[in-house]
């Protein structure tokens, strides 16, 4: 793509975009300069509201081509500087390597579960999609399954065609009054609690990133996901599908629930243990569900299917015209930014390095973000601020800092949000979650050449963690809480408060050593003999939360938890 910046063409031609042949014209907005672009060309792959192809029209050159098989997109896509898609496309890494021209990959909707990010993020292709386009259709789905589900329309509505007045038989409940609980309190749940609160409902969440205070701020008291589960009458998901969520509602959490509970799940199957569910309506525990997400789509031979307490949908949460539309509109609007050079905010891919930057600022900013990953892991509770402290020879890239700082912040809100943070997103997802985020450059270096220290405040305290690069791009994190250590931020970690007395090591290497839970390394640390001392453990696997359990309840264990340094999601 060839840019030229021509001062002397100064009229103005009518519009933001002007298109002649294989040329476009847009104003740059300083001093009436013209910018003249050989027009792109972008493949949009799948149906896409004819709002988005005519934003798309105005400034390059559109082909729409559906239902193409992978080596028929092979053979065409080297052509095309932008590939837009749905989700029958598969982007695969067969497609992107054909593509030797592509920018930018476009996905009109949230997941991109259906493009290879990693080959395109290794070829420097920007990934984004549009992940705001169906929030308002998600929520007024959940609200309409919940009304549906109170006054059992459905089952109503299939009886009467069938010609039968069976009025009491579809004795319904008033929402209200009633408490509804919200598991996931963001975009989506925030706008359900809005319009639940209109209705006179109570309104109580569990959110590990939102504040006593942020939610206060919306009529909403914040609890833990236990006490919500004991209070709430309807009880509606909003959360990501990892690995703290699988199956959240289970035998277990159910058996805390209100007699008559009812559950709606329109955010991602796989959060509700469907057999625990259905055994819940069978014994008239649950009273009834609805659900538009499951576990295996479609859910045929699911028998959540067979029982009338249960509304269905076949995942139409983003099902309106509308959004669609908005979809359409996101992606084409980001697909043109990117191509007259632009960056965007729904990046799913994080950009490169700042090239006269990349060769000092890489390493530290990969350890930011395991730093951050694993803080985030210890600390627990919800996120209310952090501060990022830089010391040392990083003094002298103050200017710079800002890109290792959204690493940082990837590393914080990564392990838990469905959406993937980068360092394009991550502080406008840390700002719009309420979190305070602070930065400060200091020559100081407590002895190191350089000193990254994150310090988090969540609801339940205070955590820090300091971390360096050594000679080789090498880093250690070097301090926990105030103890001293030489830690490989890598893999899985086992980290413990403990008193300082023989035997309490030993036991819990003994219990992760007869689960077959290899131990890699391990760091002790302590202030003062005999009293509170830190043991981080790096493990070869998982640890299964019964083993935590274990270690928690041996005698002298303080604090015990399990993080994983990787970025690895479900």
């Amino acid at each position: 793509m060839s840019w030229i910046h021509d001062r002397r063409c100064q009229q103005d031609m009518g519009g933001e975009f002007v298109t002649g042949e294989r040329i476009t014209l847009f104003k740059s907005g300083a001093d009436n300069i013209w910018v003249f672009m050989a027009n792109a060309r972008v493949l949009v792959s799948d149906p896409l509201a004819e709002e988005g192809l005519v934003i798309l029209r105005a400034a390059v050159d559109v082909d729409v081509k559906t239902e193409l098989k992978e080596d028929e997109l092979c053979k065409i896509i080297g052509d095309y500087d932008a590939l837009l898609v749905r989700s029958a496309t598969e982007v695969t890494a067969k497609v992107i390597e054909a593509g030797e021209k592509l920018k930018f990959i476009g996905r009109a909707g949230v997941g991109v579960d259906n493009i290879d990010v990693d080959t395109a993020t290794r070829k420097g292709i920007i990934v984004a999609n549009a992940p705001e386009g169906n929030t308002l259709a998600a929520t007024e789905h959940t609200l309409a399954m919940m009304q549906a589900l109170a006054r059992n329309i459905p089952q109503a509505n299939a009886s009467l065609k069938k010609k039968e007045w069976k009025r009491s038989q579809f004795m319904g409940v008033e929402l209200n009054e009633k408490t509804l609980g919200i598991v996931g309190f963001g975009r989506i749940g925030r706008e359900v609690a809005k319009r639940a609160n209109a209705m006179d409902m109570k309104c109580v969440a569990y959110d590990p990133f939102i504040t006593q205070e942020r939610a206060a701020q919306l009529g909403v008291q914040m609890m833990s996901m236990a006490d919500l589960f004991k209070v709430a009458d309807v009880i509606t998901v909003h959360t990501p599908l990892i690995a703290e969520t699988r199956h959240v509602i289970n035998k277990k959490s159910i058996a805390t629930m209100k007699d008559g509970v009812r559950i709606i799940n329109c955010a991602r199957g796989g959060i509700i243990d469907e057999h625990a569910l259905y055994a819940a309506i069978k014994s008239g525990k649950v009273a009834g569900a609805a659900l538009d997400v499951f576990e295996s789509e479609p859910p045929f031979e699911s028998p959540l299917l067979t029982l009338d307490q249960v509304i269905v949908t076949p995942h139409l949460g983003a099902s309106t015209v509308e959004a669609q539309l908005n979809v359409a509109v996101s992606v084409a609007k980001q697909c043109i930014e990117v191509l007259k050079g632009g960056s965007t905010k729904y990046v799913v891919n994080a950009p490169m390095v700042p090239p006269e930057h990349a060769e000092v600022l890489q390493p530290y900013a990969q350890l930011a973000e395991k730093m951050g990953r694993f803080v985030i892991q210890i600390a627990g509770g919800r996120l209310a601020s952090v501060e990022l402290i830089y010391g040392g020879e990083l003094s002298a890239y103050a200017g710079s800092m800002k890109f290792v700082t959204r690493l940082a912040l990837k590393g914080l809100l990564d392990p838990i949000l469905q959406q993937p943070i980068n360092i394009v997103n991550a502080d406008f997802i840390a700002k719009e979650r309420g979190i305070g985020v602070s930065e400060t450059v200091t020559q100081e270096a407590h002895g190191f050449k350089n000193l990254i220290t994150i310090k988090v405040k969540t609801d339940k305290g205070e955590e820090t963690v300091s971390g360096t690069v050594f000679f080789k791009g090498r880093s250690r994190i070097v301090a926990v809480g105030g103890y001293t250590m030489d830690m490989i931020p890598e893999g899985y970690v086992v980290i413990s408060r403990h008193l300082d007395r023989p035997g309490v090591i030993g036991r819990a290497s003994s219990i992760l050593g007869k689960t077959n839970i290899n131990i890699a390394g391990m760091q002790v640390g302590r202030i003062t003999p005999g009293e509170q001392a830190i043991m981080v453990l790096n493990v070869d696997s998982e640890v299964p939360a019964s083993v935590m359990d274990e270690i928690r309840g041996m005698p002298g264990i303080f604090t015990a938890t399990f993080a994983r340094i990787s970025s690895e999601k479900i």
